[in-house]
């Protein structure tokens, strides 16, 4: 599938497996709404999906744990176009540490903070431009942590409640915008391998059964579900953990 007449935002596109996922699309042919918490990460993004002969691309600083950094983001973007066809909620602050007592306060309001609040206000702001699409979705990454009885991530407690609240967000977001023909699609991947995109690595990757998922299977997972016929919504992607 082509991406050439869809215009994306991509959040927490600075590194990692949204910047993967921007510099993807991009080379499908879809106009690029990027951000990452720190302008200088987004732009360095831009910059590279740029010096590969792909110029509609755009970046902007969202730090997913304020509600107005979030507004001026969609404010951003509906600056330079008005409908959104494609939303990915990459966007959730990773916290490492099976013992609940290991992070701060802090550590722990910012966690949920970006993968929770951050994910259903990122979705909220952005609702105009998408209704305003004839071909709307929205694809939000959760995690094998969001799953009920999951418990093999050396993740932090905080994590997991985060992407709980993404997984009965998501859920309930689907059934409700249905009848405004808004797809709600999550991906639950447990970890995987990211290779850099721009490397040789990327072609190279073994993906044989034995093998960790990819960050390119994730990748054809949301191309797929979005090359969908519009009556046909995938709610979800599992996947067996090695």
């Amino acid at each position: 599938m082509r991406f050439d007449n869809h215009r994306v935002v991509v959040t927490a596109a600075g590194r990692d497996f949204g910047r993967t996922l921007a510099i993807r699309l991009a080379e499908l042919g879809a106009e690029v709404f990027l951000s990452a918490r720190g302008l200088d990460a987004a732009e360095r993004v831009r910059d590279e999906i740029r010096e590969r002969g792909h110029q509609k691309v755009h970046a902007f600083a969202c730090d997913l744990t304020d509600p107005s950094s979030i507004r001026e983001f969609a404010s951003g973007v509906a600056r330079h176009t008005d409908r959104v066809d494609l939303l990915v909620n990459n966007g959730s602050r990773w916290l490492e540490g099976p013992d609940l007592l290991s992070a701060t306060d802090a550590d722990v309001i910012d966690t949920i903070a970006s993968g929770g609040t951050g994910t259903v206000l990122t979705v909220k702001n952005f609702l105009p431009l998408l209704l305003n699409s004839d071909k709307p979705d929205v694809v939000t990454m959760v995690s094998t942590c969001g799953t009920a009885g999951h418990h093999r991530s050396d993740a932090h407690d905080a994590f997991y409640a985060a992407k709980s609240a993404q997984a009965g967000f998501t859920e309930i977001l689907s059934k409700r915008l249905r009848p405004q023909g808004v797809r709600v699609i999550s991906l639950y991947p447990p970890d995987f391998d990211n290779p850099d995109p721009l490397s040789e690595e990327w072609e190279t990757a073994p993906r044989e059964s034995k093998d960790t998922l990819t960050a390119q299977s994730l990748v054809e997972c949301i191309v797929f579900a979005v090359g969908q016929p519009r009556d046909c919504f995938i709610k979800a992607f599992h996947f067996e953990q090695v």
